[in-house]
């Protein structure tokens, strides 16, 4: 079991929250299903969810804690909050990019939503630290080079980041 992180992501979902924490515990390392709740009797007020039906999973992913929650249809995801991953290799990055794209969609640079409509970055630490680079025009060609792409693609904005 994973220790509560001061700052956990709650995900509300209508009622995927244990097929979602599933989904995600098998793609990262370093992750499991932390607990399970599930709904009481239905009160007066609350989600009505049926007596026994899942609640929350509480989970973590690479050291993170996160809470899924089954609370109805009333709020969905966006792009306006999106969970990023740091990926050291192109082999790294091919395996999470395959993994949420199913079911899912790709967007741009490194941007896409899963299949439960969570937006992810799956991001290249080399490209990070070349973007911190002093010199603006390197920094320019590493922008304009992963623009356009989808999935990010390290060789080709290397070989923008060195074009002199």
């Amino acid at each position: 079991m994973a220790t509560l992180s001061k700052i956990t992501p709650c995900l509300w979902f209508d009622d995927q929250a244990e097929e979602a924490a599933k989904h995600y515990v098998s793609i990262f390392d370093d992750a499991g299903i932390d607990q399970i709740t599930h709904y009481g009797k239905p009160g007066k007020e609350g989600p009505g969810r049926p007596e026994g039906s899942v609640m929350t999973v509480a989970f973590h992913l690479a050291g993170q804690s996160f809470t899924a929650l089954n609370g109805g249809p009333l709020f969905t995801f966006s792009e306006a909050i999106s969970f990023q991953i740091s990926c050291d290799t192109q082999a790294e990055i091919d395996r999470y990019w395959e993994r949420l794209t199913q079911g899912g969609k790709e967007s741009r640079c490194g941007w896409l939503k899963d299949r439960f409509g969570v937006s992810w970055q799956v991001v290249s630490s080399a490209v990070i630290r070349m973007l911190s680079d002093p010199d603006k025009r390197r920094v320019e060609r590493v922008v304009q080079a992963f623009m356009p792409m989808s999935k990010l693609d390290i060789a080709t904005i290397e070989r923008a980041y060195r074009a002199d």
